[in-house]
């Protein structure tokens, strides 16, 4: 698969919407973390990695990483 390059907008409050193909790539869901590394003039964009990730069965199993499962198992 080939890089190319989407885009999107700043709003004035210094909001933008995550593409869907880039929420698809990076597998991301509601209250996901990102963490933006600075390289020059360039930023990569990925998502965070929690200390809690390590210990999370969701983390592992993909299975059991639908929003229901989250909200079901959430207060464990």
């Amino acid at each position: 698969m080939g890089a190319y390059v989407i885009t999107s907008k700043l709003t004035s409050k210094a909001q933008t919407t995550i593409p869907q193909p880039i929420r698809a790539a990076l597998h991301l869901v509601e209250g996901d973390e990102l963490a933006y590394e600075i390289r020059g003039e360039q930023v990569i964009l990925t998502r965070a990695r929690l200390a809690s990730d390590v210990d999370n069965p969701f983390q592992t199993f993909s299975e059991w990483d639908s929003i229901a499962d989250r909200k079901a198992y959430g207060n464990l």
